[in-house]
């Protein structure tokens, strides 16, 4: 049975949009209790909260280096269907990435979530 989603409704309105990305784990950052490395930026957007009731999380793309804070653009959701914590991908203005390659870059830590990509 697949889920239904409102795309009109949050985060799913942000796809497309500008979106400011605060990094609490630039790449190459080991989790805190896990242990495995951040293949990509990785951070939150601030002054949001997502379903898990913490600020939104993003997946930064396309930035092969190490981030603070990162301006870019919205082109998908990741909605995890046994999880309550969505996750925005982020990456530079003018740049998009096909749902294969975005599967590729952050199975670092989304292997372990059932999840669907929202355009």
């Amino acid at each position: 049975m697949s889920e239904t989603v409102n795309k009109s409704s949050f985060p799913y309105n942000l796809i497309g949009k500008p979106i400011h990305v605060k990094m609490d784990r630039p790449l190459g950052t080991k989790h805190p209790k896990f242990g495995f490395v951040y293949e990509v930026n990785y951070g939150f957007v601030p002054n949001t909260v997502s379903g898990d009731g913490e600020e939104l999380d993003a997946y930064v793309l396309g930035i092969n280096e190490a981030k603070q804070e990162f301006d870019g653009v919205c082109i998908a959701v990741v909605h995890r269907t046994n999880d309550n914590d969505d996750k925005l991908i982020v990456v530079p203005q003018g740049q998009s990435f096909s749902d294969e390659i975005i599967e590729k870059k952050i199975a670092f830590q989304e292997q372990w979530f059932k999840h669907v990509i929202i355009r």
